[in-house]
């Protein structure tokens, strides 16, 4: 037996947390009856599973892992109703379904992981995992040291207040100020965020690692497959148990 939101992520509709978000929206049904409740068991050798009355089909063993280095003006998504283009598009991927480990920004550049294994993405985005995520980041003006003292410590966003940051001044001039900043959560627009609450709004950002993963020589646009070794790695680093094999 499996929890439900475990067999969905493994049949590659998404993250555990994505999962969730459908069960509670009443949109997910086993043999004919409605589930919304979370913890619900399935076996998933004779159990039918439905999304918006669609079976949802278990994946084979393939699992894919691919690391894009996301440019500007691509929206991290695998359907956008508002016809921009998205990350799959921009790629022409025609293989297996695959969707992004987390979002970057329309306007946000860098690295970005797709894959169709669900458990992965949950460990790589779930805040009780804390993997680094760092960024490029040019901000307008100079941020006084009392004002980066508020990120590092964790700053209230709206609604939330960020863990301590690693913020690291690289240079600056009388226009801007370029920083390196590292976290280890994933909120929407977070890195943006943080700036706003100090007054030096984000004028570029570039994520550039997730964990021990790096963009490296890839160019904006550019995508590869992960190295067996670089998601056993990540998955090491998130704590996960399970292997790439």
């Amino acid at each position: 037996m499996m929890r439900l939101q475990k067999y969905m992520a493994h049949c590659g509709v998404g993250s555990r947390r994505k999962c969730e978000e459908l069960i509670r929206q009443g949109r997910v049904f086993v043999n004919g009856s409605q589930v919304t409740e979370m913890g619900t068991l399935v076996d998933p050798n004779n159990d039918v599973v439905t999304l918006d009355q669609k079976q949802i089909l278990k994946l084979n063993n393939d699992k894919i892992y691919l690391l894009l280095n996301k440019p500007r003006g691509v929206i991290t998504s695998v359907f956008d109703p508002f016809g921009r283009k998205t990350v799959l598009e921009h790629i022409g991927w025609k293989g297996s379904r695959i969707y992004p480990v987390g979002r970057l920004d329309y306007d946000t550049e860098g690295l970005l992981i797709l894959t169709n294994d669900g458990e992965f993405a949950y460990e790589m985005m779930h805040p009780k995992h804390r993997v680094e995520k760092e960024y490029y980041c040019v901000v307008k003006g100079s941020p006084k040291p009392e004002n980066l003292s508020r990120l590092r410590q964790g700053i209230d966003i709206g609604g939330f207040v960020t863990s301590p940051a690693e913020v690291t001044l690289l240079s600056k001039n009388k226009e801007s100020s370029v920083f390196r900043v590292v976290i280890k959560e994933g909120k929407n627009r977070q890195v943006r965020r943080m700036f706003d609450a100090i007054n030096h709004p984000v004028v570029y950002l570039r994520r550039e690692r997730i964990g021990n993963l790096r963009l490296g020589s890839l160019k904006p646009g550019q995508w590869r497959y992960l190295s067996e070794k670089e998601v056993n790695d990540l998955k090491r680093i998130s704590g996960g148990s399970m292997q790439y094999d």
